[in-house]
């Protein structure tokens, strides 16, 4: 089994990556992974990701944007 991660700009286009793993062996070592990079995909551009096992869609698309926690409609 191969685990993919899709790059994508918020449009759903997909978006480089730069120096990225082309494919993983567990889910967990690609969520490991998407846990450690994500800051760095940011500044490469990238906004949302999707994952893939074996080429079927798993689950996405995440966004890597920091929610808004809610505190600007409280104050």
């Amino acid at each position: 089994m191969a685990w993919t991660w899709r790059f994508e700009k918020a449009d759903g286009t997909e978006a480089p990556a730069g120096e990225a793993p082309e494919d993983f062996s567990t889910q967990g070592d690609a969520e490991s992974w998407i846990g450690e990079e994500w800051k760095t995909l940011l500044d490469r551009e990238v906004d949302q990701v999707t994952l893939f096992e074996d080429g079927v869609k798993v689950y996405g698309p995440m966004s890597l944007h920091a929610e808004e926690s809610g505190e600007a409609a409280e104050g």
